[in-house]
């Protein structure tokens, strides 16, 4: 075929001009857009994109020292029906712009109205069933009255939180499956629901929120707020193609998890112990802190006050927070200061009387007063051992009556009066007058001081010290002296790495000479084991304890003698006393016609010690193991970071266990017969149900049979021993 050269360019020639114009009316287009129209299409910009929207963040957890979770977020929901919505509307509007009325579409109203008639059985019946909290027909009445009245926002399930189990359940029923929410009128409320999966124990030490503000209000939520709550993100709607999509502007950074120092074992070994007591005694408030030794850091912290009710529950952190006259605990720091000055030996004497002694006007008593007409001739070890009042009150009289500024000092340097700089919202710092000069050059005449101050001051009166400050005095103590900061946070973690780990801070490195806190741990061991001790109820048969009573009475806003006052006993002390591990005071307040540090007070401290140092007990599985034997244990289904570290512990590859596992659907019961009951409470609480104990051990059985269908938020009865 013959190439014709000329046909092929003029068909070159004509595609070039042709695009040529192309591009001239695209530009022409671009620019009549960007001047002409250029206010018809923001205004389109401002219907079809919507204004930046944040986007919530999940909340970091707050985690146990041993990884289980104490805090976490978990979505709650409230739902809502607007009878109205997708129902065409005309506004009639007067000459001034004001609205007269609204008038809707009758058609579209009846079609509505026939939908929801026509599916009410269904949706009755589905919402009792999911939500047992109403019965069919009080779901049937609500519901019709809601749509009898065009409610714009009507609640679906009224007063009721659900979770989130029981929201994708309702999602299911006829109306609120449909696809568009607009159609269906529902509208959805989600909020940060703050779980805390071992209910009460450590509640006021972890903190709480402002539910629906999802902002915290106190403890460990308010402390650490910054690092829990994350970063938000943004979004903005916009229309393409007559749908609304969401467009991520900047994707939000969820929180850090924090991991605390507190035990759940041991703190729930400390709640039982102080609650059992408390009930004996009818006591109003009671507090216990566990710390350790080395570390500062502190393993449980209890705090209960009595209501009306008669029950206790964690409503206040009064060992952060509550200022209290110590009482007798006060008195080491007071011998303490004594000898490091140099002028108390543990080879003096004093004598206390017949347990009375007129102090500048004022009667001090010893407790055996009445009963045994006091202590007579007594050395300085037997006047911590008895907590004789007046043996303290003479020996720091004596020395520092016309210095009490040096009493004063010596206190905070010992650290009994160190601000601890707790990151606590609310926590408290000592509270020691330091005495101030009157014009003359004297004391007793002073504003802030009188005669009856240093007596009265060096046995824990006219002073007031929260008792984090007294354990952590006595924790220095146990540490050789060395004085470490409350810990309550180790670090931080992401996504189950560590990112950031919290050191221990020293206090002080020493609060006192090496001879003089010798001399006040040999007197602290001998108030508890020596059999003249009124400490020795804190003691223990297994191993030595070392600490102090205290005995305090407290007013009740009338005075020391007016009215009906309650005592405040309290043990403060350390154990082992060769090796300490673990540091813990009692106080409780009460109004019971005994008081007795020793014997209220110390017998709890005796019990939580046993407790605490029976967990530290282990035996090498390896030396009663046969060289020739595979020892693998059976293992449950539960939670598997617990799991990992148990096996860890006994040395055995997690890959050579095979875990018994029961499978079952969504919504029926698992089996957990022999788990533990912190495994058992977070498989089920996973699930939606609620779950209540009976006893310790492993779980032996269930009120509900396993691969049962169960309601979400039904009860379950576990029996454990």
């Amino acid at each position: 075929m013959k190439f014709d050269k000329k046909y092929i360019t003029g068909r070159f020639s004509a595609i070039v001009i042709g695009a040529l114009l192309i591009c001239v009316l695209i530009v022409w287009r671009a620019l009549y857009t960007a001047t002409v129209e250029r206010d018809t299409w923001m205004r389109v910009a401002a219907i079809s994109v919507s204004d930046t929207l944040v986007m919530k963040p999940t909340r970091g957890n707050i985690l146990s020292a041993d990884g289980q979770l104490m805090a976490s977020s978990l979505p709650d929901y409230k739902l809502y029906i607007d009878f109205l919505s997708g129902i065409t509307r005309r506004d009639s509007i007067d000459g001034k712009g004001n609205l007269v009325c609204r008038i809707y579409d009758e058609k579209e109203l009846a079609e509505k109205d026939s939908m929801w008639i026509a599916n009410m059985d269904t949706i009755c019946s589905g919402l009792a069933r999911i939500c047992p909290r109403f019965t069919e027909q009080e779901y049937r009445d609500h519901l019709m009255k809601g749509l009898q009245g065009r409610k714009r926002y009507w609640a679906v399930c009224k007063n009721v939180i659900l979770n989130y189990i029981q929201y994708n359940e309702i999602l299911k029923l006829p109306v609120f499956n449909l696809r568009n929410r607009y159609q269906s009128g529902l509208t959805v409320e989600e909020r940060n629901n703050r779980n805390k999966p071992f209910g009460s124990l450590a509640k006021r030490t972890l903190g709480e929120m402002f539910g629906a503000k999802d902002s915290a209000r106190s403890g460990l939520e308010l402390a650490y707020d910054s690092l829990l709550r994350g970063v938000p993100g943004k979004k903005h709607h916009k229309k393409v193609l007559s749908k609304y999509l969401d467009i991520i502007d900047q994707e939000p950074v969820d929180g850090y998890d924090l991991v605390s120092t507190i035990d759940v074992s041991m703190q729930d070994i400390c709640e039982s112990a102080l609650r059992q007591k408390m009930q004996e005694l009818s006591a109003s408030m009671g507090v216990v802190v566990l710390m350790e030794v080395k570390t500062g850091n502190v393993k449980a912290i209890v705090n209960l006050q009595r209501y009306d009710d008669g029950n206790f529950y964690e409503a206040r952190n009064y060992a952060l927070a509550s200022l209290m006259e110590p009482g007798s605990t006060f008195k080491t720091a007071s011998i303490m200061v004594g000898i490091d000055d140099g002028y108390i030996k543990v080879s003096d004497w004093v004598d206390t009387g017949g347990g009375v002694c007129n102090m500048y006007g004022a009667l001090m008593k010893d407790h055996n007063w009445a009963t045994r007409g006091g202590y007579g001739n007594i050395d300085v070890p037997h006047v911590l051992m008895f907590s004789s009042n007046i043996g303290v009150s003479k020996l720091i009289d004596k020395y520092y009556h016309n210095q009490p500024e040096k009493f004063v000092e010596g206190l905070r340097r010992v650290g009994i009066g160190a601000p601890l700089g707790l990151p606590f919202d609310g926590a408290a710092d000592p509270r020691i007058r330091m005495p101030q000069k009157d014009k003359f050059g004297g004391y007793r005449q002073s504003t802030n001081w009188s005669a009856t101050a240093l007596p009265w001051m060096s046995i824990g009166y006219e002073t007031q010290i929260p008792p984090i400050s007294t354990v952590t005095f006595y924790n220095a103590i146990a540490n050789n002296g060395k004085m470490v900061r409350p810990r309550f946070v180790t670090g931080i973690e992401k996504n189950g790495e560590l990112v950031e780990e919290f050191p221990v801070e020293v206090i002080k490195d020493k609060i006192c000479k090496k001879s003089t806190l010798e001399d006040i741990q040999t007197i602290l061991q001998r108030v508890v084991c020596d059999r003249e001790g009124l400490g020795k109820k804190a003691g223990n048969p297994y191993f030595h304890v070392s600490g102090k009573t205290g005995t305090a009475q407290v007013s009740n806003g009338s005075g020391y003698k007016g009215g009906k006052n309650e005592h405040l006993v309290s043990f403060c002390g350390y154990y082992p006393s060769e090796d300490p591990k673990y540091t813990c005071i009692v106080a409780i307040r009460h109004s019971y016609y005994v008081a007795s540090g020793g014997g209220q007070a110390g017998v709890v401290f005796s019990k939580i010690a046993q407790r605490v140092y029976s967990k530290d007990v282990t035996t090498n599985l390896k030396l009663a193991q046969d060289s020739t034997a595979i020892f693998i244990p059976d293992v449950k289904a539960g939670n598997e970071k617990s799991l990992a570290q148990v096996l860890a512990t006994l040395g055995i590859k997690q890959g050579k266990v095979e875990k018994e596992v029961e499978k079952y659907d969504e919504m029926t019961v698992p089996d957990v017969k022999g788990m533990g009951a912190r495994d058992a409470v977070y498989e089920l609480a996973s699930r939606g149900l609620k779950v209540k104990s009976k006893g310790r051990g492993v779980v032996r059985k269930q009120s509900i049979d396993a691969g049962v269908k169960y309601e979400p938020g039904q009860t379950i009865l576990l029996e454990l021993n």
